[in-house]
Order: C-alpha cells, then sequence, then structure tokens
C-alpha cells in the first residue's frame, strides 16, 4: 500500500492538492516522481477533478512480485498511455495506442498522474530512460518527444523529405530535432522572426516568417507537421506542398479541421493522423534521442500549486521556452 501527494485540477480551474492511496499489484511499480513536464492537454484538463501529469519521470522503489525487466532504482518514465489489452488486433500489430480498451491520460487512472510525489504504473507501460538524459529533460520526451517522433518514424518519413514544421514552440522545436538528426532537410514556419537563430541551431535548414506574408517561397515541402496551437492558414501552406505530401495535424483542438478540398485532390494529399506513440516506437524514440543528444529546451518550476499555476500562466500566455518542467 503506497499513499502520497498529488495535484489536481477542479472545476473552477484551480489547482488543488489531495492524496492518493493504492495497492501496488504483481505487475505494477511504484515510482518516486522526480520531474514532470507540463503539457498543453494538462492544460485542457485543469478544469476537470482529476489528478494532472502525463510525462512523468522518476525512480523505480518497489516492484511487483510478477515485475522481471524493471528493478529497484532504475530510472523510468511514462506518457499517454497506461494500459491495452494485449490482445486485440490493434495490440497484437504494435499498435496498443488504437486497443478500444487503452487505458488513457485523461480517460482512466484519474486519480494518479506525474504531477505527484509518487506513481503506480504496470511495468509494462513504463520506460527505462537512458543514463545520458537527465530526467528533467527526459520528463517533456514522454509526450512531446514522442508524439512529433511517432509521426516522423510510424509513417515513414525519408531522409530525403523535406520536412516543414509549423510552429517552434513546445513540439516545434523537438520536431526541428528530430527531422534534422533524421537527415531530412526542415523548414520552419514561424510568426516570430526573433526564433530564426535557435531554430538553425537546433537543425533547421530554412526558416520562414510567416507574418504579413501572403505567398510562402520554398521548394516543395513534403511532410508539413503542424504544430502551432492554432489552425494554420490553409491557403497560404497547400500550393507549397509536393504531390502526395503528407499533412500531420499534431496540436490537440476541439474544433473541425478546416480545409480547401480541390487541393487534396488535385495534388493527391493526405492528412495523417498521428497520436502518441506505441511502445516500441516510444523505447526508439529514446534510444535516438540518447544517441543524437537530442533535448528540450526546458523552464523549471517547483511541483507545487504556486509552481504548477506558474507555470500554466506561462505556457497559456505562450511565453514558456519551450517547455515546462515541475521539479518533486
Amino acid at each position: 500500500m503506497a499513499k502520497f501527494a498529488v495535484f489536481k485540477g477542479s472545476e473552477e480551474g484551480k489547482i488543488t492538492q489531495s492524496t492518493t492511496t493504492k495497492d501496488i499489484k504483481g505487475d505494477e511499480v511504484l515510482i518516486k516522481v522526480t520531474h514532470s513536464g507540463l503539457c498543453g492537454t494538462d492544460q485542457h484538463k485543469r478544469t476537470v477533478d482529476m489528478v494532472l501529469g502525463h510525462e512523468g519521470a522518476g525512480v523505480v522503489e518497489e516492484i511487483g512480485a510478477a515485475v522481471k525487466i524493471i528493478k529497484k532504482g532504475d530510472s523510468v518514465g511514462w506518457g499517454y498511455l497506461h494500459g491495452a489489452c494485449s490482445n486485440c488486433k490493434q495490440c497484437l500489430t504494435g499498435h496498443e495506442t488504437l486497443c478500444p480498451d487503452r487505458a488513457m491520460y485523461g480517460r482512466a487512472d484519474l486519480d494518479q498522474g506525474s504531477f505527484a510525489s509518487y506513481a503506480i504504473w504496470k511495468a509494462d507501460y513504463i520506460f527505462k530512460i537512458p543514463d545520458s538524459i537527465p530526467h528533467e529533460y527526459a520528463a517533456p520526451l514522454m509526450c512531446g518527444g514522442a508524439t512529433v517522433f511517432n509521426a516522423l518514424r510510424t509513417f515513414d518519413t525519408k531522409p530525403t523529405d523535406r520536412v516543414g514544421v509549423i510552429g517552434m514552440g513546445g513540439l516545434g522545436h523537438l520536431a526541428i530535432q528530430f527531422a534534422s538528426k533524421m537527415g531530412c532537410e526542415v523548414v520552419v514556419f514561424s510568426t516570430v522572426d526573433g526564433k530564426k537563430e535557435e531554430a538553425k541551431k537546433l537543425g533547421a535548414t530554412e526558416f520562414i516568417t510567416t507574418k504579413d506574408l501572403n505567398d510562402l517561397q520554398t521548394r516543395p515541402i513534403d511532410a508539413l507537421l503542424v504544430t502551432a496551437s492554432f489552425q494554420p492558414n490553409w491557403s497560404q501552406y497547400l500550393p507549397i506542398l509536393a504531390p502526395r505530401a503528407t499533412i500531420y495535424p499534431l496540436s490537440v483542438s476541439n474544433g473541425d479541421l478546416m480545409i480547401p478540398y480541390m487541393p487534396i485532390l488535385l495534388k493527391e494529399l493526405k492528412i495523417q493522423g498521428s497520436l502518441v506513440a506505441s511502445r516500441q516506437v516510444h523505447r526508439d524514440m529514446l534510444e535516438f534521442a540518447a544517441y543524437h543528444h537530442i533535448l528540450p529546451i526546458i523552464e523549471q518550476f517547483p511541483m507545487t500549486i504556486n509552481g504548477i499555476e506558474e507555470a500554466m500562466r506561462k505556457l497559456e500566455a505562450g511565453k514558456m521556452r519551450y517547455r515546462g518542467v515541475l521539479v518533486a
């Protein structure tokens, strides 16, 4: 039995502190949380009575009797997916994020998250953190890194592709690094001209400031990752997409995707949904990030009510550079 502090949302949108008490089952591990990333999805859930956070990093303190691979003292992290049935077609083909019985952040296990002192998760759904990645940098990779890597890796982006990244924020600055290390040319589209030098240091080969531009002048883009917090002006972007290019909407939005119809037909464009990474792709992401020294740019805040609220205010104002990390 474990009892630990957690931080929850509320109907009023205020952060509250509470306590969760849980048993450690045979296939589960007890993790002492050291860091948690702050994701836009956490902002969306702050008006829900649930424990927040799904970019967790920490150290294993206890393991269930059936756990074989994970050991006490291991550095581990976890993300959006907490469990799946393991027997359906999606699970058996390595697409457990699409399992009809998937357990995901915001829909299951509402009594715990990464905004907490501890967490208890199934051992099969946590990930060993490579020694070369400190916990404060590993935490944002658990969702932000996994999201952009999944779009690039699962749908077979080639090193000869030109990859466009709309928005250079929490997701975008990681997408630049992953795509460039995969050998791609990376074209960044941003409304902020002041990010150009930083984008180039992260691996961008081209930077285009879209503010006040009607026509974007660049060679055709094969894969377009939409990481901005708003839908782009599609009349700007569709003309620069290569025939049979793919658009990946990665930002979470409850609205409708509104896009011109005929250009999709005339160029045979694809709009590809992409959720968080499956477990093997998640493992690949961490190994790839460790090998290529890919790290998020972070700002750290204390994991307290005041610290969480300060981080959320900064994220909501669009001033976070670029991933907020809560330090337990």
